[in-house]
């Protein structure tokens, strides 16, 4: 370490399927933007996830948790793929077992369709053209985690249930982040819920209505979630910051990306609390790409893009990031799911060039 450097102590969780090879191409990116900041990386990595059960019992091993707790972030890759499907615990249990220990309440996901993208959207062009919207979804309440929850019962009467539940708190934990986040950004904040037909949601936009008095610089509407979808694809330009609950942020984040047209080059962050932040892509393990070198790694860069703000307060190593990945797909040095015939390695190092080159 050099005299007078400030550490990052930095755990990167490689996981399965291509997370290796876009984890590795994040922290060429990574290493470049820090270079001459007076941050000095530093790197440890772990097993998570289907790597985690292939020498052991659990997806996170105890060595991994420990080591998430007392990093300063955390880069993941991917977890997960069908050659774990037989087991009695799912690669993907790692994952959630790693967000609760962190006590991850708020998932950001920043939906950006960037100059050159716009024509991978099944959407027409003009319609997706400058997209930027920051969804805010809670993470750890409602129907994933309410109980009861099961099966019971024989064909033909067999039946299920489900539980929503939101306190108080929890919802309000979540939106204080989305109005905080919309400071930084143009000052809207969207609530999506649905208040005319479930109680959880009565709560929320009331509580989201209280949380919006405080920021009064910050301007809110509240949108229900079935009108929500349908405008996000009409007009998606109308949205800065988006907050909703666990079940619809996990949906409509996933529509979201028919804007650009792929998950590939959408990033995320998980956190909230006084732990760690967990930085990741929104991609899957895509074991049919592994090893091939074709991996798009723009999910992961954006996503250290983001774990330069979030982590390690600096902004303007964030947008520098930002920008470069901008002008290498404005560029066209793209990855065959965008169309292109570059590598993972080579996206990344025109990166790089690209953050040298504005330095």
């Amino acid at each position: 370490m050099s005299l007078g450097a400030t550490p990052l102590q930095l755990l990167v969780l490689p996981g399965d399927g291509v997370g290796p090879e876009v984890t590795e191409a994040a922290l060429l990116v990574l290493g470049a933007a820090l270079a001459g900041s007076g941050i000095e990386l530093e790197v440890e990595r772990r097993p998570i996830g289907g790597v985690a059960l292939d020498a052991g019992p659990d997806p996170l091993p105890a060595a991994t948790r420990e080591a998430a707790l007392s990093a300063g972030a955390i880069l993941l890759g991917a977890v997960g793929g069908p050659r774990w499907d037989g087991l009695p615990v799912r690669p993907e249990a790692g994952l959630l077992a790693l967000r609760r220990a962190l006590g991850a309440f708020a998932n950001l996901r920043p939906v950006r369709v960037l100059p050159g993208l716009e024509r991978q959207s099944p959407l027409r062009p003009e319609r997706v053209a400058g997209t930027d919207i920051l969804f805010v979804r809670e993470l750890t309440g409602g129907a994933y985690f309410g109980r009861p929850q099961g099966q019971a019962g024989r064909a033909p009467n067999r039946r299920a249930v489900d539980t929503t539940e939101y306190g108080e708190l929890e919802v309000r934990r979540v939106c204080e982040v989305a109005f905080r986040m919309a400071r930084e950004r143009r000052r809207r904040v969207t609530s999506v819920d649905k208040a005319n037909v479930l109680a959880t949601s009565r709560l929320w936009r009331a509580v989201a209505t209280e949380v919006g008095r405080e920021f009064p610089d910050v301007e809110l509407e509240h949108c229900l979630v079935d009108s929500f979808a349908l405008r996000l694809l009409q007009q998606p330009r109308s949205f800065d910051v988006v907050v909703t609950e666990n079940l619809f942020g996990d949906i409509l984040t996933d529509e979201a990306a028919a804007l650009p047209g792929t998950l590939g080059v959408l990033p995320s962050a998980s956190g909230g609390g006084e732990l760690p932040w967990l930085y990741e892509p929104v991609h899957g393990s895509a074991p049919e790409l592994a090893g091939r070198g074709v991996a798009n790694p723009i999910g992961a860069i954006a996503a250290t893009a983001m774990l330069l703000r979030l982590s390690a307060g600096r902004a303007d190593l964030a947008a520098a990031v930002d920008a470069a990945v901008a002008e290498v797909v404005r560029g066209g040095v793209l990855t065959p799911d965008l169309g292109g015939d570059a590598s993972t390695e080579a996206v990344a190092q025109q990166v790089v060039g690209w953050l040298r080159r504005s330095a």
